[in-house]
């Protein structure tokens, strides 16, 4: 039976390098950082989510050390059986703490985090409204679930407020956004959502996965940057990028919410605890952004340099403050070769075509770190002219 399918899916993987979207894995050998080795080569590297650079930080890595001897390496078990140490609990109170909400619930991951929560809380009497340009995780997320399924264009509130009027009929109504839209940097407007979900008694979802840890005066995402901390009845999250770097997601909600996915959330029931190494690790994440704000003003200022100079020199760059910086080619065969050549000159960087973006907005997509010198930056761009010709 295979031999035919193995030919069947030969045909796909060429089609898929011919149009130029095949999406190869580069070997790193050394630690995540923003200097790595890749094939035997150092280069810079300016496509992880490692925004703080946390991620091999040396209190990080203490911190998991002294872990694995207090806490054991991981749990063989999920929560509700024999899953749950106090590390865990303590995570998740101090998580709620600093997103200022009620609760919390660790998760493997975000992408379960958001495949936990819509068919927990909705049901075919219930209405879901997303923002066109939402996470895959929460889209999948949503077809998980029974409820009707409404969409809106990217960040159109007139479109938003039609959405909510079609869904009036709904027992519950949840806007769900993304904080950052990851491919573009862009930022939601959580304010004027907030304002639309109370004029239509919804509620409100958000992803902050690319804001929690440096977006916002103190670090507590895209919610604290609009002030509607509030307004908003859940937050999910990871614990992969900005806050580490290794995995784990949660979801941070009104206390009911959050007391429901601990009986019903299935990625949650049937999935291993969260291993307490990184756990533990979170909390001293959290303990580092509470007490200094130094590595979010580098990142503020490696961000805002690496937009000017970039816009100085004539690059097609969207526009935003965010340190996600998408560079704009168009054709996806040629951001896959710039991104070939700039790996050639030192800087790592990864080219995004469909379908990750629609066609014709091929790009490469820059990301910023605290962990950045002033001089890799500067490395960077005139990498970026050199690779340009």
């Amino acid at each position: 039976m295979f031999t035919n399918v193995r030919e069947q899916l030969r045909t796909t993987l060429d089609e898929i390098t011919e149009a130029g979207l095949l999406k190869p894995e580069r070997v790193i050998s050394t630690p995540q950082s923003s200097n790595v080795r890749v094939a035997g080569k150092e280069v810079l590297n300016f496509c992880a989510n490692n925004y703080l650079g946390l991620a091999d930080h040396p209190e990080v890595v203490a911190a998991a050390k002294e872990a694995l001897d207090r806490w054991g390496f991981g749990m063989a078990s999920v929560r509700f059986i024999c899953g749950t140490q106090e590390v865990h609990k303590e995570l998740e109170g101090r998580l709620s703490a600093f997103l200022g909400m009620e609760d919390t619930v660790l998760y493997s991951s975000c992408f379960d985090a958001n495949g936990g929560v819509f068919e927990t809380l909705l049901d075919a009497q219930d209405a879901v409204i997303s923002d066109a340009l939402n996470h895959a995780s929460i889209i999948d997320g949503i077809r998980l679930s029974k409820a009707r399924r409404l969409r809106y264009a990217n960040r159109d509130m007139a479109e938003l407020e039609s959405r909510l009027k079609e869904a009036a009929d709904a027992r519950r109504r949840l806007i769900v956004t993304d904080g950052v839209f990851s491919m573009d940097g862009y930022l939601a407007p959580l304010r004027e959502i907030c304002d639309l979900a109370e004029r239509y008694d919804a509620m409100v979802m958000v992803d902050d996965s690319h804001a929690v840890g440096f977006v916002g005066p103190t670090g507590r995402g895209t919610p604290e940057l609009h002030g509607v901390t509030d307004r908003i009845d859940i937050v999910t999250g990871t614990l992969g990028k900005a806050l580490g770097g290794a995995s784990g997601g949660y979801v941070a909600a009104r206390k009911e919410i959050c007391e429901l996915l601990r009986q019903r959330s299935r990625p949650y029931l049937f999935s291993n605890s969260l291993a307490p190494v990184i756990a533990s690790a979170s909390l001293r994440i959290l303990d580092l952004l509470e007490t200094t704000g130094e590595a979010r003003e580098r990142l503020r200022a490696n961000t805002a340099r690496f937009r000017s100079e970039m816009t100085r020199n004539g690059f097609d760059i969207l526009p935003g403050d965010h340190p996600i910086v998408p560079v704009m080619i168009g054709d996806a065969a040629k951001a896959g070769a710039m991104a070939e050549r700039l790996l050639e000159l030192g800087v790592y960087v990864i080219g995004f075509s469909y379908p990750v973006v629609p066609h014709g907005q091929a790009r490469i997509r820059v990301q910023l770190s605290a962990a950045h010198s002033p001089e890799d930056v500067e490395r960077a761009v005139e990498a970026f002219v050199q690779a340009r010709g």
